[in-house]
């Protein structure tokens, strides 16, 4: 449907009012009351033939509604035309939608004025506000007037009547115009190879496993659903598919069955199990015939955004998440259970400012099993009107990336004159005006010369939600100058691409917002961290891997609420799981948290810590203590260990301080890399240890006693030297023999002890020269 508002001026209106006034009553105009601007809807329906030749007649069907607050008498419709020749792609660029001129000058299509033929409508009653009549046109060839030559011209339909009862003279308050091709006495010279790459995406909706936030995709999926109606082009046509594998994984998991979580939290049955079961057939049967398959990064995320929210000093930044989605398609299995491998392209979407050399540089390379095959798809809008690249006889390019890490790129430039519509902007999606612009700019193409030219037509994001008027495009692939083709045998015709420069257009309107990104990262370093947590970071559920390439998808353009829903869910998932790892060491309560205490005797020591493990997984793990009020606090670096399924492992912490009292650390679990695992553990180390005037006091006493010790007995052998004494057996001065008792004071053995009653008396002075009594003692 073409749909146009159209205004007459109030100027002009007053004007036709005091004129005809004058007319009739023969006196001079005096004053005149304003007049409310007219607004009128002029919509075409349908236009055929699509591109007439010499001689045919041309039908035009459409309806006229009032949505002004005024009734028009004498109501009629007319066909106009603008006679201008458009010979050239750029001639029809530079038609003037005259957007700023009022209606009453607007004189770019001009009325049929031969009122015998069907060059107009009379309506037989007025047009009353909010009213709505049909009209149907049929102009002869000789109407419009031209010369026969092969070109596209511009035509319509017009709108007028009486705006006020007294008024004799109509005013035009309504037009929409259109392109018109014709094929003239010079036929189109060559054929024009075209690719129309038909995109097949959807936001995401899984939220893990069965569980899905609605039934949106299943719904999309039905034959009159925008992919269903989408999918039925490839039936009979040639076209290259353009599809998110992340849909496709969506959808078998519907076809398995699934539910619908509500806003409750409470599960209902999916009921789309059937259709999309139909929809994932007929998709491999396209297949089968032929169409080629293009498969986007997983989750066609929007890469942008994605770079520019990246920390270049991070060492996993959320810009990694192309790279992974990549790397996922490269490696994706098109048809599961199949014993011949499915054939498809990987490749990358960029258009507008989010092409620029940088996005197209990062984006394109840098993945595991990238290939200078991969597709690089990019609009031709991209480029700044002056510095756009003509795209004949090939849209194939080595688009320059020197910031990147390869210095070109092998790009597919789609024509986006291709899918414009026009020539008024407010009809860019109407799929007649896009049907006519297409079959316009192609046999420009086909009128241009004789060497082949190839163009790939490819719809912008967010156009045309429900697929009616891709489906135009798909119907004028039958048009006489049309050869219907494949990007892969547009590019295998371009062995030797031609240079040009990465488009430099400003970013504007992207898929994720500053909430939505901050979202992404933190699911993006959850996941991250899980998998570097596992010993085989391989045995990572492959759902959750590819739950955070989902959660930076451009399908969440204009659905910011449930792109929050998906990224809280999944996140909320993945911290769950790493919540099962974790210290276990007996703790005290202090406040709200647990506290974990443990005593360090002496300036080294060590404590114990145990991590549980309870997940079904092998994890390699370690712990990292740090001093919260304290800097003399030293921790020896530890080494990581391996924990077995629903097993623990407990680490001895070497610690050493320089002061004695209460130091307040943090535990925090690590894995092998060094990503913190959840929350760090409280710790508070009683150190019990000497200071340093301790030590000083010690070493003090230690001095005294041993310097004592030594004077004591250098004097004595200074003495025994000057004083040498009669040789007698050696006696220990640290342990000399015990003094005899006096004759008769003793103890008295029994003869029953076997021992005698007496024994001969000692001489007296040799006890006072060896006991620990003499002088030198």
């Amino acid at each position: 449907m073409l749909r146009r508002r159209l205004r007459l001026s109030a100027a002009a209106v007053v004007g036709l009012l005091i004129a005809a006034s004058a007319a009739v009553l023969g006196t001079a105009p005096t004053s005149a009351a304003p007049v409310e601007d007219p607004v009128v809807d002029v919509t075409i329906d349908s236009f055929a033939p699509v591109a007439p030749k010499p001689g045919d007649s041309v039908r035009i069907t459409g309806r006229v509604t009032n949505t002004s607050d005024i009734t028009f008498r004498a109501p009629q419709a007319l066909a106009c035309i603008d006679r201008k020749h458009l010979a050239t792609n750029a001639d029809i660029a530079a038609v003037s939608a005259e957007q700023d001129v009022p209606m009453s000058e607007r004189d770019s299509c001009s009325g049929l004025t031969t009122f015998e033929s069907g060059t107009f409508q009379q309506f037989g009653a007025p047009l009353a506000p909010k009213a709505s009549v049909q009209f149907t046109l049929t102009v002869p060839w000789n109407e419009w007037q031209l010369k026969g030559n092969t070109g596209v011209y511009v035509v319509g339909v017009m709108f007028r009547g009486q705006p006020t009862e007294d008024s004799r003279a109509r005013v035009t308050a309504g037009r929409a115009r259109t392109l018109m091709p014709v094929i003239g006495s010079d036929p189109p010279t060559r054929k024009v190879n075209t690719a129309l790459v038909i995109p097949l995406r959807h936001r995401p909706t899984q939220l893990g496993g069965t569980r899905f936030a609605n039934d949106s995709l299943a719904q999309s999926m039905a034959p009159n659903g925008p992919l269903g109606r989408l999918l039925a082009l490839g039936t009979t046509r040639k076209v290259t598919w353009l599809v998110d594998p992340a849909m496709l994984d969506e959808a078998r998991r519907i076809k398995d069955g699934y539910v619908v979580v509500g806003d409750d939290n409470q599960t209902t049955p999916g009921s789309g199990q059937k259709v999309v079961t139909a929809w994932l057939k007929e998709f491999d049967d396209s297949r089968a015939r032929g169409n080629q398959v293009v498969l986007l990064p997983y989750g066609d995320p929007d890469v942008a955004s994605l770079i520019d929210a990246s920390d270049p000093l991070s060492k996993d930044p959320v810009s990694k998440i192309v790279g992974d989605a990549r790397a996922t398609s490269e490696e994706y299995i098109l048809a599961p259970g199949s014993t011949a491998p499915a054939i498809f392209t990987n490749g990358l979407w960029l258009e507008n400012g989010s092409a620029r050399g940088r996005y197209l540089a990062a984006a394109s390379s840098g993945f595991p099993g990238s290939t200078d095959q991969d597709l690089n798809l990019v609009n031709s809008a991209a480029w700044v009107t002056a510095e756009r690249p003509t795209l004949t006889p090939s849209p194939v390019y080595n688009v320059l990336t020197p910031e990147g890490p390869k210095t070109q790129v092998r790009t597919v430039i789609a024509n986006s004159a291709l899918t414009t519509g026009g020539p008024d902007p407010d009809t860019a999606e109407n799929p007649l005006q896009v049907r006519q612009r297409f079959a316009a700019e192609t046999a420009l193409l086909a009128t241009g010369g004789t060497t082949p030219v190839s163009v790939v037509a490819l719809p912008p994001r967010g156009w045309d939600a429900e697929g009616s008027a891709t489906a135009a495009i798909a119907g004028d692939l039958a048009l006489p100058w049309i050869a219907p083709t494949d990007v892969n045998q547009i590019v295998a015709a371009t062995p030797r691409p031609l240079t040009t420069k990465a488009p430099n257009a400003p970013r504007s309107n992207p898929a994720l917002t500053g909430g939505q990104l901050d979202a992404v990262k933190r699911l993006n370093d959850a996941t991250l961290t899980y998998r570097n947590l596992l010993a085989v970071q391989e045995n990572l559920d492959e759902n959750i891997q590819r739950a955070r390439l989902r959660s930076a998808s451009n399908g969440w353009r204009g659905f910011a609420d449930e792109a929050r829903q998906f990224t809280a869910i999944e996140t909320g998932s993945v911290n769950q799981q790493l919540a099962k790892v974790s210290l276990v060491n007996s703790s005290v309560e202090q406040g709200q948290h647990g506290v974990i205490k443990v005593n360090l005797a002496g300036s080294k020591g060590t404590f114990p810590l145990t991590i549980s493990n309870e997940l079904d997984e092998s994890i390699r793990v370690g712990i990292a203590v740090t001093p919260a009020n304290r800097t003399d606090l030293r921790i020896k670096a530890l080494q990581t260990k391996v924990l077995p399924p629903r097993g623990k492992a407990t680490y001895l912490i070497e610690a050493s301080a320089e002061q004695n009292g209460l130091i307040r650390a943090n535990a925090q679990v690590i894995t092998a890399s060094g990503r913190p695992v959840g929350r760090s553990q409280e710790l508070v180390i009683e150190a019990a240890q000497y200071g340093s005037v301790g030590w000083i006091l010690v070493g003090a006493a230690c001095a005294l006693l041993f310097g004592t010790s030594f004077v004591r007995i250098y004097r004595r052998v200074r003495t025994e030297r000057r004083n040498p004494e009669p040789t007698e057996p050696a006696t220990d001065p640290l342990h000399p023999a015990p003094i005899d008792p006096e004759p008769g004071t003793g103890p008295v053995n029994s003869a029953a002890d076997g021992v005698p009653e007496s024994a001969p008396d000692a001489p007296v002075d040799a006890s006072l020269k060896e006991g620990v009594g003499s002088k030198d003692g």
